[in-house]
């Protein structure tokens, strides 16, 4: 490469790291027709020159981004989405993982930023197109549904690479796959193909590629448009299912809908049914 070469290269990766690494729009305007969708919020990962890979500086904008829409009352439900034509996120930053130690790794602590994640009270969705691979399968999985391009792709590619998922590809795609597909995959790298990942319930709805972000700003509209203490513990609930036996998770649910009652909310939803009205949601 030419010194020419080599500066305008250098300049174009300083640009890059000098821009934001997760965009914000609020309220998301939807794509076809320009309109703002109440109560949505989109997030876009913005390093399309590197696929959207999922370095540090990354994932600390993601999460710090979510915690503030989490405490914003303008925003009910967000959609998480990659720039460009070719991936969701394909996966960690692996130049920036390659000389880690396990000492390294520890102080950095940087995979407490996930757990981060799995603590957001509103409903997120996964917006994929193209490769959600390694990291960028984990974060649509720690997103609460997918909506999928029919060329999307999600995989665990991780043992190709000498080591395996570390941010909850085991757990997370064994609950929602079982665990003879989720070690087939793991063990194997490979990956699955969109439909196949809706077939077997790791996605909700596969669409044409073209329409991949307004049905998934679509379906969070419709989720933003619902009463939000009982969106906020409908999420909570079904999160449990995961990790609590069916009798306490029951009591759980029990617990949360009789707390409802205590809503201004529950009064005003039943209230509109029986008058046959539209109900105006109070937040409260």
């Amino acid at each position: 490469m030419s010194r020419r070469g080599r500066a305008a290269t250098e300049a174009s990766e300083a640009a890059a790291a000098e821009r934001p690494r997760v965009r914000l729009e609020l309220p998301a305007s939807h794509p076809h027709t320009g309109r703002p969708v109440d109560g949505v919020a989109l997030l876009t990962l913005d390093r399309p020159e590197v696929l959207n890979a999922l370095d540090s500086e990354t994932m600390r904008q993601l999460v710090e981004t979510l915690e503030r829409l989490d405490v914003d009352d303008a925003t009910r439900c967000t959609v998480l989405t990659g720039a460009g034509d070719k991936a969701f996120a394909a996966g960690a930053d692996i130049r920036e993982m390659a000389d880690a130690t396990p000492v390294s790794l520890t102080i950095a602590n940087s995979f407490a930023r996930w757990e981060r994640i799995r603590r957001i009270r509103k409903p997120i969705v996964a917006a994929v197109r193209g490769y959600a691979l390694g990291g960028g399968c984990e974060l649509a999985m720690a997103c609460d549904t997918i909506v999928a391009a029919e060329d999307a792709v999600f995989g665990q590619p991780e043992i190709r690479i000498g080591v395996i998922p570390g941010a909850g590809g085991t757990q997370r795609l064994t609950r929602a796959l079982g665990k003879a597909k989720a070690m087939e995959l793991i063990l194997t790298g490979r990956n699955l193909p969109a439909r196949e990942a809706e077939a077997h319930g790791l996605v909700a709805k596969t669409v044409a590629r073209e329409e991949t972000l307004a049905a998934a700003l679509e379906l969070a509209g419709t989720i933003a448009s619902m009463p939000p203490l009982a969106v906020m513990a409908a999420k909570e609930a079904v999160n449990r299912a995961y990790d609590l036996p069916l009798e306490a998770g029951l009591e759980f649910e029990r617990r949360n809908f009789f707390l409802l009652f205590a809503s201004e909310d529950q009064k005003e939803g039943m209230a509109a049914f029986v008058a046959k009205r539209a109900p105006e949601w109070k937040g409260r």
